[in-house]
């Protein structure tokens, strides 16, 4: 390296050249957010065809297609081949009245019953890219177009999830807006109410996540050190934050952090259910059996402290698969071998249209189908419907209902 060379590489520490990138990044970031959602701009969800509405509803077309004349309040569009098209309104007032003039043995809408406990599932793992926060967002919306009443969680301090649901963390959630606010130490200390959002989805609300969380991470061993008598302990404090808002609620999805820290420890504690998603790769799997073996350990301590360590069920659900694939085929069949039905039947695929509806923020559920080939589309959506529909049964399981 030349004398020159050597002066332009002192220039710059590696913590500046850090903060310089991270500067750059978030700059184009935010041009790419602006450009793609305007200020004026907001998110929605596309349209339903009859068959898919039908579908989420819980009738058949013609069935839907006959009350839909019926009901006031509807704004059903029609293209000029008259084919109609259903918005996530339209199919919340259908369900609405359906429920109200239908057979009483017959739920259209589904809301659980007095009796019937909030059912809280934390969608984790310890790796990153095996599908977690893709999983956790679909489950939320496939369950508020079902008909559920979901609140969305973000617990990961990467926010992707909220930037999904058109919350971009850098740029949309402010100081003391994420589920931090509700669960801190200090005096600054907020009801989770103040910290829920209402989404374009009816029934589906989103508590935020950006960095901010990461300081749940830090203070809770100094928290520790300092506590109390009666102090609520830090796997507590998330599960009494979500008792505030439980009747207003079905179903609590958590996305967790790749990690196993506090945090993650604390949605173990609150959830009543557990979804591990699983790559079936050979260097996932021996990440997995690490993080099973401290989720382990870590929990008989939660338990001898007083947490909570309870579960309605506990799944495995692989993701990104290959059909086509003779290894992922075996690890599949290998992990079967091992944990028997708590895998779940339904693996999620691996398809271009996940990705690249993710290219532009997008779900599954909102992307025009149009955008692909119909079997590109078809395919994935069977295999999220499927995947989400299986988690569904498992749901109504646990509130003792038929499947």
């Amino acid at each position: 390296m030349t004398a020159m060379a050597d002066e332009k590489a002192s220039v710059f520490t590696l913590v500046d050249l850090i903060e310089r990138h991270s500067a750059a990044l978030a700059a184009q970031l935010q041009a790419h957010h602006v450009s793609t959602f305007p200020p004026v701009a907001k998110k929605t969800i596309r349209h339903f065809q009859p068959a898919e509405a039908a579908k989420l509803v819980g009738v058949k077309e013609v069935y839907l297609r006959q009350i839909s004349e019926k009901i006031e309040g509807l704004d059903i569009q029609t293209t000029t081949g008259g084919r109609r098209s259903y918005s996530v309104e339209d199919i919340d007032i259908i369900r609405r009245h359906l429920d109200k003039v239908g057979r009483a043995e017959r739920m259209y809408v589904p809301h659980r019953r007095d009796h019937e406990g909030l059912q809280i599932i934390s969608v984790m793992n310890f790796k990153g890219g095996s599908g977690k926060t893709t999983t956790a967002a679909h489950l939320a919306q496939f369950l508020a177009l079902r008909g559920y009443r979901v609140l969305a969680l973000d617990l990961d301090p990467q926010a992707s999830l909220s930037a999904l649901y058109g919350h971009q963390p850098e740029l949309d959630v402010g100081e003391n807006e994420t589920i931090y606010g509700a669960i801190r130490y200090d005096d600054h200390k907020r009801s989770i109410k103040e910290l829920v959002r209402k989404t374009y989805i009816p029934g589906l609300d989103l508590v935020p996540g950006n960095l901010e969380l990461m300081e749940f991470e830090h203070d809770t061993p100094r928290a520790l050190m300092k506590r109390q008598a009666g102090e609520a302990l830090f796997f507590e404090r998330l599960g009494n934050a979500i008792d505030e808002i439980e009747a207003e609620y079905d179903v609590v999805v958590i996305d967790c952090p790749p990690q196993l820290g506090y945090l993650t420890l604390s949605a173990l504690t609150a959830a009543t259910s557990v979804l591990v998603t699983v790559h079936p790769q050979m260097l996932d799997v021996m990440s997995m059996n690490q993080f099973l073996a401290m989720v382990a350990d870590l929990l008989r301590e939660v338990q001898t402290a007083g947490g909570n360590v309870d579960f309605a069920w506990l799944r495995y659900l692989i993701t990104r698969f290959e059909p086509a694939d003779g290894p992922q085929n075996q690890m599949v069949g290998y992990l079967r071998s091992i944990f028997g039905t708590h895998v779940l039947n339904f693996p999620m695929l691996k398809t271009t249209a996940v990705s690249d509806a993710g290219i532009t923020n997008q779900t599954l559920y909102e992307v025009e189908r149009g955008q692909f080939t119909r079997s590109t589309y078809d395919r994935a959506l069977d295999s999220m419907d499927s995947v989400n529909g299986e988690i569904e049964q498992l749901i109504k399981k646990a509130w003792g209902r038929a499947a």
